[in-house]
C-alpha cells in the first residue's frame, strides 16, 4: 500500500504533481488529515485519485460502486467528477474512518451523491444484485481486504454494463507480488488475482504502475469475450 506512485522518487515525483496535479482544496486536506493516522498508507495517492476521475469522464460514468471508503478521499474525488444526478454507492465497516468521510463530502457540497453502505461489502454487493442492479454500474474500486479480491472483482463484474470498468488497487503490492520469498496471505492472494484476471476472457486489462498498481478491467460485451482467455 502506498500513497504515493512506486520509482517516483524525489525530484521526477514533484515534477509530475507540479506540472499535473489539479487537487480541490478539500480533497487536499482531507489527505493532510488522513496523513495523520496510523492507517495513512490506506490512502490512495492524489495522482491516482486524478486518474480516476479522468477516467469517469471518459467513460461517461453516472454510477460508481466502492468497496472500501476509508476516509473518504477516492469517494469523494470521483463524487466531484460525477454530474450532478450521478451516484457513488461506497462499501466500508469502519463508522470511524466514514465520519471523517462524511464531513468531508459533506463540505464538499456531494453528500447527496454519495451512499454510503456500513455492512461487509459482500452483503451490499449481494443486495445489488437481486433487487435488479446487474449490469447497471458504469465503473467499480477495489481497495479493501486483499484476500476477498477475487470474490469483490466477481460481484462487480455482474454489476457493471458491458464496457464498464473495474479499478483494483495494490496490485503491484509495493513490489512484494515478485518478491519470491514473501509467502504472506494477502501477496499470495493479490498474486493469485492478477494470475487469474490474464487468463480471464470476460475483460480486457491493463495493469498500470500508478500509486501501488492500479488494475483496468474493462468488461467486454458477451459476443466479444475471449474463451479460454489470452
Amino acid at each position: 500500500m502506498s500513497n504515493r506512485s512506486m520509482g517516483l522518487d524525489g525530484p521526477i515525483y514533484q515534477y509530475l504533481l507540479d506540472v499535473s496535479l489539479r487537487e480541490h482544496p478539500l480533497l487536499a486536506a482531507l489527505r493532510s488529515e488522513t496523513a495523520r493516522l496510523p492507517e495513512a498508507r490506506f490512502q490512495i495517492a492524489p495522482e491516482q485519485g486524478q486518474f480516476m476521475a479522468w477516467l469517469i469522464g471518459v467513460v461517461g460514468a453516472r454510477r460508481v460502486l466502492e468497496i472500501g471508503t476509508f476516509t473518504g478521499y477516492s469517494a469523494l474525488v470521483m463524487a466531484l467528477a460525477l454530474p450532478e444526478d450521478g451516484q457513488v454507492v461506497t462499501c466500508d465497516v469502519s463508522s470511524e474512518w466514514t465520519d471523517t468521510a462524511r464531513s468531508y463530502w459533506e463540505r464538499a457540497g456531494v453528500s447527496g451523491r454519495i451512499r454510503l453502505e456500513l455492512r461487509p461489502a459482500v452483503e451490499t454487493l449481494a443486495d445489488l444484485r437481486d433487487r435488479g442492479d446487474a449490469a447497471s454500474f458504469d465503473l467499480a474500486f477495489i481497495d479493501a481486504d486483499k484476500t476477498s479480491y477475487g470474490s469483490y472483482f466477481e460481484h462487480c463484474l455482474e454489476l457493471l454494463r458491458p464496457g464498464g470498468i473495474v479499478l483494483v488497487d495494490n496490485t503491484l503490492w509495493s513490489g512484494r507480488v515478485a518478491d519470491a520469498d514473501d509467502h504472506s496471505a494477502d501477496t499470495e492472494a493479490i498474486r493469485e488475482f492478477n494470475r487469474n484476471l490474464h487468463q480471464d476472457g470476460r475483460i480486457d486489462l491493463s495493469l498500470v504502475p500508478i500509486g501501488d498498481g492500479l488494475t483496468l478491467a474493462r468488461k467486454l460485451p458477451a459476443a466479444s469475450s475471449l474463451p479460454g482467455g489470452v
